[in-house]
């Protein structure tokens, strides 16, 4: 497929190889957790004639599923995350799904309070130029990142000038490996999320983040195609599948 993104550049994509870069979300306990969410639950329907499980002698498998998309996996949120409107949602934000993406992996930085953060400084010198939507993948990379339990760790976040530096170069969708962009614990500021939305000054109604992804070591730093899947939910978040794809050739013009 070729694949072409503005006047000056043309990419060829390899389609018949996609890398997921979600978490799974299993019922129970071995997922990522943040913000002290309960963990997600699949329970079969029942009523006197029927039960939607086929191991206790149903005809078929019908289950509820109980999530928090903000605290139980990868999930992609719009700026209605801040917004007291219920009808700004990630369904109506989101229109387009592909994106050239930057994935850069950094270490998080120790400040002096022992807070690790990630700094514009470490990302801006590895940022393609071309790219709309920023991939931060954080080390080390843990497979151990896939059922994490954040609540109250005061885990890695970025700062806030990584928000501004993004939309300088060009940057609408975010997604990092941790759980959030901002600091666990910071009084209700959530000064990346803010600014990278541009809210509540004049939001950046089709930009996103997505946070709680995993990047496999198999996949390295580079620039790809990004295809970027939610559920149709009128929510201003979605569990989401962030799917990337080897870009064959680029061709400048």
């Amino acid at each position: 497929m070729k694949l072409s993104i503005n006047s000056n550049s043309t990419f060829q994509v390899d389609l018949g190889d996609p890398l997921d870069i979600s978490i799974p979300i299993r019922s129970g306990d071995q997922n990522p957790n943040c913000y002290f969410s309960a963990p997600p639950s699949f329970t079969p329907i029942k009523s006197e004639r029927f039960i939607g499980s086929v191991r206790k002698g149903g005809t078929c498998n019908h289950q509820q599923l109980r999530l928090s998309p903000h605290g139980n996996g990868t999930h992609t949120e719009c700026y209605g995350h801040l917004s007291p409107n219920p009808k700004i949602t990630i369904n109506k934000c989101l229109k387009q799904f592909h994106f050239i993406a930057s994935l850069i992996s950094v270490s998080p930085e120790k400040t002096e309070n022992g807070d690790l953060i990630v700094k514009w400084e470490q990302i801006e010198p590895k940022l393609d130029n071309s790219a709309k939507a920023l991939i931060i993948r954080t080390l080390p990379n843990s497979p151990g990142k896939t059922s994490m339990n954040y609540s109250g760790t005061n885990p890695p976040y970025l700062e806030s000038k990584v928000a501004l530096g993004a939309i300088t170069k060009g940057i609408s969708h975010l997604l990092v490996d941790l759980p959030s962009v901002d600091k666990e614990q910071d009084n209700g500021s959530l000064l990346v999320h803010r600014d990278f939305w541009n809210y509540p000054q004049s939001p950046r109604e089709s930009s996103t983040i997505t946070e709680l992804i995993y990047v496999p070591e198999s996949i390295p730093d580079g620039i790809y195609l990004l295809n970027l899947q939610i559920t149709s939910l009128e929510l201003d978040a979605s569990p989401s599948k962030p799917v990337l794809y080897r870009l064959i050739s680029r061709n400048v013009k």
